[in-house]
């Protein structure tokens, strides 16, 4: 049963987040914590930078190790399946349409007029990681590290990754010394 809930879970969040994977983010947050509970919202944030960190699609490696978590190895590979399948199948399709009307204002308003969504997706998205993060190291700690991340991949044009894996360092090397958690 759990492997329906898998496909469905992540054709549903592929399927609807148009824009890749940023847009897809918040629908499988929702499928995969809210509406199935296959991990809590601190594991998610944990996935989410983990998935950052490695090279690749990060809908795919969401789906792979959630897949994984639930299912084991057949888990995995029914989670990419319906990641994969439906982009792709869609991609091709849409593509030759999109193509053929590429200069219609109805196509130009549906690409401009769906931004707004996934910028409030994203927005609301933030809101529940930041919300998981104060709870779990307190608000100082969050401001600190949020702080710092921004400077870095703002001003020091240092790449996502490596801020990534300085958060993790830190987390796993001071963090736990200051009593927080």
């Amino acid at each position: 049963m759990e492997w329906i809930n898998l496909i469905i879970g992540f054709f549903i969040a592929n399927v609807l987040g148009y824009g890749g994977g940023p847009a897809s983010i918040p629908l499988m947050y929702r499928e995969i914590v809210t509406n199935h509970e296959w991990t809590t919202p601190v594991e998610f944030s944990n996935i989410l930078a983990l998935g950052n960190a490695l090279p690749g699609p990060i809908a795919t490696k969401i789906a792979a190790f959630v897949g994984y978590d639930v299912g084991g190895w057949v888990g995995s590979i029914v989670a990419l399946a319906a990641t994969i399948i439906p982009s792709a199948a869609a991609l091709i399709l849409l593509l030759n349409v999109l193509q053929r009307h590429r200069q219609s204002s109805v196509v130009k308003g549906m690409t401009l007029l769906v931004q707004p969504v996934i910028a409030i997706m994203m927005l609301l998205l933030t809101w529940q990681m930041a919300e998981s993060s104060v709870e779990s190291i307190g608000i100082i700690q969050s401001l600190i590290i949020a702080a710092f991340a921004f400077w870095a991949m703002q001003f020091r044009k240092i790449h996502p990754a490596i801020v990534i894996v300085v958060a993790f360092a830190y987390g796993g090397l001071v963090i736990p010394h200051l009593n927080v958690l």
